[in-house]
């Protein structure tokens, strides 16, 4: 058993490859985290931040209960409906007071060290009205670790005048498949951005959350995936713009080597001068290579304004060219190019998760990496 702990300490002390610091070198309001279905970490450095257990935030405030599945329906499809069917909830918590500007980002990570172990979960965030956070999420499953699922269904409330940056890291081993659901409530004068990074292999992901907006609301997703060899990832975002002058846009940057890529993306105009936008920029790096853009839009108001734009290639010879005449070699060169390609994908990131964000990928796309 003692070894057992000792092995998880440490995969634990190494989750900072999903953006989750287990040893305190980089500054964080606070942090939350589940190994398997136990909650081994549930704190907050902040005042105005509260962060605990689902199942015992359940308990504290009696309006919590009227949140669940008030975003996304627990009969929607077999995910949320095994979501449901737990007897006893397990996930997160977070909620930000009104008024509170959080700048130092909070952390959270659902992790999993069994092989073959079934993670279910359902989170919560609530952010009252004024208020500002960044969240980073990381998930992944340890080194050992080739076969799983995780299940999960997460609903955010970000109210009037509220920001909340929500980023996710994925980094899961080769055989896990990994099915998320979402909704976000963007209130009024709200802002909700999503960052989404996947740079590992995975057996199989699949999500397509869904973020409602209010008057002169804005929400942003943006998707950076490298696809490698085996994977499939099925992914995408929705906006329904509700209330006047809101807007959304939906944007992915992906590259696919031997690998599935389906990149989804829903923008439903309904509110008066509304705006959205959705853009794919694809890059295959081998002959089985797939990427498969779905844009929809769907104009339910004269005053509505929606567009798309998308783009799928391979790496162009001129720039390899241009690359090797300069003395590198032909993977450098290519290696360069993937990563250039990518690091274009994600902006707005607070300095410090921009550093991080810029290093993954560096990371995942060095001549070692590829």
């Amino acid at each position: 058993m003692k070894k057992i702990d000792e092995n998880l300490k440490e995969e634990i002390s190494n989750l900072d490859r999903v953006g989750f610091d287990a040893k305190g070198q980089t500054e964080r309001a606070g942090s939350f985290l589940i190994t398997d279905n136990k909650t081994i970490q549930s704190e907050s450095k902040e005042e105005s931040l509260i962060v605990m257990p689902i199942s015992f935030a359940l308990q504290v405030y009696d309006w919590v209960g009227d949140l669940l599945f008030s975003l996304v329906g627990r009969d929607e499809d077999e995910v949320t409906k095994e979501v449901a069917s737990q007897e006893e909830p397990l996930g997160s918590f977070v909620y930000v007071k009104e008024g509170a500007k959080i700048k130092v980002p909070f952390q959270s990570c659902f992790f999993m060290h069994t092989q073959s172990f079934k993670q279910v979960l359902h989170n919560i965030i609530v952010l009252e009205p004024h208020s500002e956070l960044n969240i980073v999420t990381g998930c992944a499953t340890g080194n050992m670790v080739s076969l799983g699922s995780h299940l999960a269904v997460t609903e955010m409330f970000v109210k009037e005048g509220a920001s909340l940056t929500y980023t996710m890291i994925h980094d899961w081993g080769t055989e896990v498949v990994v099915y998320p659901r979402a909704g976000v409530d963007v209130g009024k004068s709200a802002t909700f951005t999503s960052n989404y990074i996947a740079l590992t292999r995975v057996k199989r992901i699949q999500s397509n959350p869904i973020a409602y907006l209010s008057d002169g609301a804005r929400a942003k997703f943006n998707t950076i995936i490298y696809g490698r060899a085996g994977s499939f990832f099925d992914m995408g975002a929705r906006g329904i713009l509700n209330g006047e002058e809101a807007g959304c846009e939906i944007l992915s940057r992906v590259a696919s080597e031997n690998s599935h890529l389906i990149l989804r993306a829903y923008i439903e105009g309904r509110g008066r001068n509304t705006k959205g936008h959705t853009e794919c920029n694809g890059l295959l790096l081998s002959e089985k290579s797939l990427v498969y853009t779905i844009p929809e839009l769907k104009a339910a108001n004269m005053e509505t304004e929606l567009s798309h734009e998308a783009s799928i290639g391979k790496i162009a010879g001129e720039k390899l060219n241009y690359l090797m005449a300069r003395g590198l070699n032909e993977d450098s060169a290519r290696a360069l190019l993937i990563r250039g390609f990518l690091e274009k994908g994600i902006e707005g990131l607070p300095d410090s998760l921009k550093k991080k964000v810029d290093s993954l990928i560096e990371k995942a796309t060095s001549i070692e990496g590829i």
